[in-house]
C-alpha cells in the first residue's frame, strides 16, 4: 500500500491578521507556522504563495466564522469572498472548516502554558490555524478509514 502524501495550508482569516498552518506529509499534524499581518490583497497573496511553494501545498483550509446559530454572518461572507479570491490567485482547490470555536480554545491553549492571550494575538491566530488544519486532516481521515472499513466487508 503507497502512502498519499498531502501538503496543506490551514487558514484562520481576519480583518488584521491571518494565522497560518501546516501539516507534516503524512497529513497527520498540524502545527501553526506564522501570523501574517495583512496589508493589502496583493501582499497578503504575495507572503501565502511563498509558504506554498515552500511546502508545495495542494489545498488551502479556511476557517469559516459561522454564526452560533449555523448562520453566515457578514465576518463569515468576507472570510469566503477573501478565500475564493486567494484560492483564484494562487490557483489550489479551497475547503472550509467551521471555526465557531477555535480562537477559545487556542485561548485555553495558551492559558494552560501559562501563557497570556491578551498578550499575544498572532499566536492565538496560528494556534487556531493549526486547530482548523487539524478537525480537517481529522475528518479526512475518518473518512479514508471508513472507506478502508466498508471495503473489508
Amino acid at each position: 500500500m503507497t502512502t498519499k502524501h498531502i501538503s496543506a495550508l490551514g487558514l484562520d482569516v481576519g480583518r488584521k491578521r491571518i494565522g497560518i498552518a501546516g501539516c507534516d506529509r503524512t497529513g497527520l499534524i498540524a502545527t501553526g507556522l506564522t501570523t501574517l499581518e495583512r496589508t493589502s490583497f496583493e501582499q497578503d497573496v504575495s507572503q501565502i504563495r511563498n509558504l506554498v511553494d515552500e511546502r508545495q501545498v495542494q489545498i488551502l483550509v479556511v476557517g469559516l466564522p459561522y454564526s452560533m446559530d449555523g448562520s453566515l454572518g457578514f465576518q463569515a461572507r468576507q472570510v469566503q469572498k477573501f478565500a475564493n479570491r486567494l484560492s483564484k490567485a494562487l490557483q489550489l482547490p479551497l475547503e472550509y472548516v467551521d471555526e465557531r470555536l477555535t480562537s477559545f480554545q487556542a485561548e485555553q491553549l495558551m492559558i494552560a502554558e501559562n501563557c497570556s492571550p491578551s498578550r499575544h494575538k498572532s499566536l492565538i491566530d496560528r494556534k487556531a490555524a493549526a486547530i482548523i488544519l487539524q478537525q480537517w486532516l481529522d475528518s479526512k481521515r475518518a473518512i479514508i478509514n471508513s472507506s478502508e472499513i466498508a471495503v473489508e466487508y
